[in-house]
């Protein structure tokens, strides 16, 4: 029987982290063939190159494909989707995948689905029908619907997307692949590795023996234009704060410029702020930064999924992570240098929360492997509008 092969894009360097463990279950299934194209900012060496950390991982790179055209700002993710719409075609032509899968909610994302749709080729879309706000918001459900099966992270996205009119028979409920990273380090006694001198990064040399805080603020392409003054918001919060903090580089959305240049400013004007910068990290290091942070601050997803399993404090900022389902770990504040720090410090005096399963329970890589070897796909999508 000749193994299905399955192609994975993963196109930014929270890509990888979702499914690291989707990529290991593929390899060692009997029935399925992995195929990996690696593009966008997951290339690039001022966002990580992601790249670098997959091949180091042991994964094969069949394609790369060079995408992001510079601006950040809504022209260029326009432009940049269209770029990596007629490269990712090439590819698929040229690799014959059986079966394309594609990640979450990034711009991206449309140039694979899109891709994948017209040439009529099945496409499997993870963690569809969560709900946020931003123009994520319209990416994920546009997928959804270019999709001919989904693989949810919690059982409320999966209600939606049969609320959308997707077939039940066609929606899976597998839980977040992420979580299975965070559930293989989550009794990790200490770190393994001292962050500073493995990734360097930029800034003064900090003694994080006794705590520290992680920060992640990204730009909100909806608001991209206020991106500077966001982000200075959280700098100001965080440097009052004086705590060691572990700062990590903003994606590649539109406003990420602004987003930067306050970072930039803010390391040329201040002294002794007790903030290191990197770009990124191998997914299990960066996770074990969580385990042991005293909290993490900003507007990334990873406060809310994989901070919610590890119990870890989260200061939300802003609107990025609207309406996402949450667990008790989560305090929400606006862009107010004031709120947040007020935030902060009522979440340290709190500690730890208990590990909340929300997004799932470290199975979820192996789950959607070995749907991805029986599932059947059909040349027409059946819709279930009306019919429930």
């Amino acid at each position: 029987m000749t193994a299905r092969k399955v192609c994975v894009v993963v196109t930014a360097r929270p890509s990888y982290s979702r499914v690291k463990t989707l990529l290991q279950a593929i390899t060692e299934h009997p029935e399925l063939e992995l195929q990996l194209v690696v593009a966008a900012s997951a290339l690039l060496e001022r966002y990580g190159r992601v790249e670098e950390q997959i091949v180091a991982d042991g994964f094969n790179v069949d394609a790369r494909v060079y995408m992001v055209l510079e601006g950040e700002n809504p022209t260029a993710m326009a432009k940049t989707t269209g770029i990596g719409l007629i490269e990712l075609a090439t590819i698929f032509d040229r690799l014959q995948p059986d079966v394309v899968v594609s990640i979450a909610d990034r711009f991206e994302t449309l140039a694979t689905a899109t891709a994948a749709a017209y040439m009529g080729i099945p496409l499997a879309h993870i963690q569809g029908g969560e709900i946020t706000g931003s123009i994520d918001e319209r990416v994920r459900h546009a997928v959804t619907k270019l999709a001919d099966i989904h693989f949810p992270a919690t059982e409320q996205a999966g209600q939606h997307l049969i609320r959308m009119g997707e077939s039940p028979d066609h929606v899976h409920v597998a839980w977040c692949p992420s979580i299975d990273l965070a559930a293989a380090i989550a009794t990790n006694g200490q770190l393994s590795f001292n962050p500073l001198r493995t990734y360097t990064g930029v800034g003064d040399d900090l003694d994080i023996s006794d705590g520290y805080l992680v920060v992640m603020q990204h730009p909100v392409t909806t608001e991209f234009r206020a991106a500077q003054d966001q982000v200075n918001a959280v700098l100001k919060a965080v440097h009052e704060s004086g705590r060691p903090t572990l700062w990590f580089w903003p994606n590649v959305d539109a406003g990420a410029d602004g987003t930067s240049q306050g970072i930039r400013r803010f390391r040329e004007k201040t002294r002794d702020n007790r903030i290191h910068f990197f770009k990124n990290m191998a997914p299990n290091h960066f996770l074990e930064l969580l385990v042991h942070c005293d909290c993490i601050v900003g507007n990334s997803s990873v406060a809310i999924r994989e901070c919610s399993f590890l119990g870890v404090p989260a200061v939300n900022v802003g609107t990025r992570q609207k309406r996402r389902e949450r667990g008790t770990n989560v305090v929400d504040v606006g862009y107010d240098a004031h709120d947040i720090l007020e935030a902060l410090n009522s979440q340290l005096g709190v500690g730890r929360f208990p590990s909340d399963p929300l997004y799932g329970d470290g199975q979820a890589g192996r789950r959607i492997a070995d749907v991805l070897s029986t599932a059947s796909f059909s040349p027409e999508k059946q819709l279930t509008y009306g019919l429930m």
